[in-house]
């Protein structure tokens, strides 16, 4: 529900920028991508301060459960503040890889910006969702993110519209990374708040952990944030080759993908929960429960999509009419979100079974296969496909699709084989 709430959060973003204009919803959209590969490279912190706190918890070690996330915290810190410099610092050269197109880039670059100076609070929230799924408390969890989100959408609505009132100027679609910004902080704040009321129980401190904890941490954190880091970087990559097709390519597709996340990341909630549900198994020396939980969870996952993948399937010429009124492009669109709706049913496996393979420890297997499939498969080929052969924008979503329901085939044969098991006995 959490992960659910933020994919909403990202289309009511895009609603509101939306009726800006095409330019406003390129130049977010080609920020929003920027930031998320600044974002990625800390994200397997939450992966990892999961697996070793859930581990604890299932080895009856409850007061050690809290130590792993002090080190998360202290790592996270190493990581994203020489991200921020870095790419403030190169900020315009970044932006200018998307596009040429000047009135775009002078939205993209200040949005992009505002969101990469919120990457260290992002960092300490992954450690902080992290351990509390580990300790199999997400209501907490939920109940923050749903607290930032609403705040997100009244700090972007009025940035972004301004507020005379309250003497708030209108920052356009700029204010739309500035709310985001503003309300990342404060789920960080919250997050302090609740975590320091509960985890002193867990072996929580502020002291400098160990060497071990350090290093145990870091083994897990940098090959997942090196995936998640190659992932994003292929996102990125396959929205400059979207914007080699065209500008209003570029817009539509921004909507597409934030779409395509209303379905992918409630998927992935379900396999963060893998990921505790694994680990608990494996720190409790039940490698079969491990293995059943991952199937358990694909199955559920699956039930979900077909859930919420038929309707926009079948609605999708109505769906994009809330997010623009260009007729343009709802016709580009059309067709690659009813194709959506329909492929992320056999999608999900490989998003669900990721997690589980994190919770199992074999973060550097997951790299390799996601690193192969992308950049020596789904990227040549969507560049071929769309701007050189000239399929464009549908002939790109084919190849994506085709490419995902490959790793989930990948994937699903990789657990049953069980090979992960060996690697935690």
């Amino acid at each position: 529900m959490g992960m659910l709430s933020q994919s909403i959060l990202n289309l009511v973003d895009a609603a509101m920028v939306g009726h800006l204009g095409s330019e406003a919803l390129a130049g977010v959209g080609i920020g929003s991508y920027a930031a998320f590969l600044t974002v990625s490279l800390v994200m397997g912190l939450s992966a990892a301060v999961q697996t070793l706190v859930a581990r604890r918890m299932g080895a009856k070690q409850v007061d050690q459960a809290g130590k792993p996330l002090m080190a998360g915290l202290i790592l996270g810190s190493l990581i994203a503040l020489p991200l921020i410099l870095l790419f403030l610092l190169f900020s315009n050269h970044l932006m200018g890889l998307f596009s040429s197109d000047q009135a775009v880039l002078a939205i993209a670059q200040p949005y992009f910006e505002w969101r990469t100076y919120a990457v260290i609070a992002v960092a300490f929230n992954f450690c902080f969702r992290g351990y509390w799924a580990g300790i199999g408390e997400t209501k907490s969890y939920l109940k923050v993110l749903l607290w930032m989100h609403i705040a997100n959408v009244v700090f972007s609505y009025l940035l972004i519209f301004g507020f005379p009132l309250l003497a708030i100027p209108a920052y356009g679609a700029v204010g739309s990374g500035m709310g985001t910004c503003l309300a990342i902080f404060l789920g960080t704040v919250i997050y302090l708040l609740l975590t320091l009321k509960k985890a002193g129980h867990h072996g929580f401190s502020l002291h400098i952990p160990s060497k071990e904890m350090m290093k145990s941490l870091s083994q897990l954190a940098l090959p997942n944030s090196l995936q998640q880091g190659f992932f994003a970087l292929g996102v990125s990559i396959l929205f400059m080759i979207i914007g080699l097709v065209g500008s209003e390519q570029q817009a539509i597709g921004h909507i597409l993908i934030n779409l395509a996340l209303l379905l992918i990341l409630p998927c992935v909630g379900l396999g963060i929960a893998s990921t505790s549900l694994v680990s608990h198994s494996l720190g409790a020396k039940n490698p079969q429960d491990a293995y059943q939980w991952g199937w358990d969870v694909v199955r559920l996952a699956t039930f979900l999509m077909l859930f919420l993948g038929l309707p926009i399937s079948l609605f999708a010429d109505s769906i994009l009419r809330i997010f623009t009124q260009d007729e343009y492009l709802i016709a580009l669109g059309t067709t690659p979100l009813q194709i959506t709706g329909i492929s992320i049913i056999f999608e999900v496996t490989a998003m669900v079974l990721i997690q589980a393979l994190l919770g199992a420890g074999a973060s550097k297997k997951v790299l390799a296969i996601n690193f192969v499939m992308q950049w020596c498969l789904l990227l040549p080929l969507a560049y071929l496909v769309g701007p050189i052969l000239g399929y464009g924008l549908l002939g790109i979503w084919c190849i994506q699709s085709m490419q995902r329901i490959s790793s989930s085939v990948l994937y699903a044969t990789l657990w049953r084989r069980r090979s992960w098991v060996s690697d935690n006995l």
